[in-house]
């Protein structure tokens, strides 16, 4: 989860937030690189006195300042559109999970069991214990494996909704009357933290997301004990 006076992105939580982040890091460097490039020219033209009535056209620096920007381009686009690719692609999952939009709730449902389903409400502040964060913990948690691929299915009851998890690099729009899919798997064992992040009314800022990534054997137990 993010914390205060964090300047990047949160820690990445799957294979693909921490391609993003890459990704991220890459397209800085380009544009540092760039911005360095055009502000040493400028200072170096406005500092330069002396002028030269031979310097009235330059073919060469004219196809060099068109092909440059176009190399570069390519360099942002390749591994873009791979992880495009990457993120609309949904592997064999082992578990699929369906998110339902409620003003201002979610509701679950483990299509995968039978009689696995459950709202999430957040916490009101005044039963809040020391150990749970305002505005983001959740009463019922979704429990899910880690290092297992994980189908998305995301639809609305009502209105607009958007179920995001910022450490996943999760981010789908629950629209009623139409299911959204997405795909992720988590590499770690923890707490997530997400909100809803479609205006959605006035209690927008209280339909916050809380996964709890745990191992397999464990995730098995919390199966049983629900459907019991």
């Amino acid at each position: 989860m993010t914390t205060w006076l964090n300047m990047s992105l949160q820690d990445g939580a799957s294979p693909i937030m921490e391609q993003l982040v890459f990704f991220h890091d890459h397209v800085l460097m380009i544009m540092l690189m760039i911005t360095t490039t055009v502000s040493y020219m400028m200072i170096t033209l406005i500092r330069n006195k002396q002028t030269s009535r031979f310097m009235l056209e330059g073919q060469m620096i004219e196809t060099t300042w068109t092909i440059a920007p176009a190399i570069i381009l390519v360099f942002i686009a390749m591994p873009s559109l791979r992880l495009l690719y990457l993120m609309d692609e949904v592997h064999n999952p082992s578990l699929t999970l369906k998110a339902v939009g409620h003003q201002w709730y979610w509701s679950y449902e483990y299509s995968d069991f039978t009689k696995l389903e459950f709202d999430s409400y957040m916490i009101p502040q005044e039963e809040q214990q020391e150990s749970t964060f305002r505005l983001l913990d959740t009463d019922n948690r979704i429990v899910l494996p880690m290092n297992s691929p994980i189908r998305m299915i995301v639809t609305a009851a009502d209105v607009l909704h958007s179920w995001t998890i910022p450490s996943l690099g999760v981010k789908t729009d629950a629209t009623p009357g139409r299911l959204n899919q997405t795909s992720f798997s988590i590499s770690r064992p923890g707490i997530l933290y997400g909100q809803c992040s479609e205006i959605c009314g006035a209690n927008h800022s209280f339909m916050p997301i809380t996964i709890e990534s745990v191992p397999a054997k464990h995730f098995i137990n919390w199966v049983s004990k629900m459907s019991e």
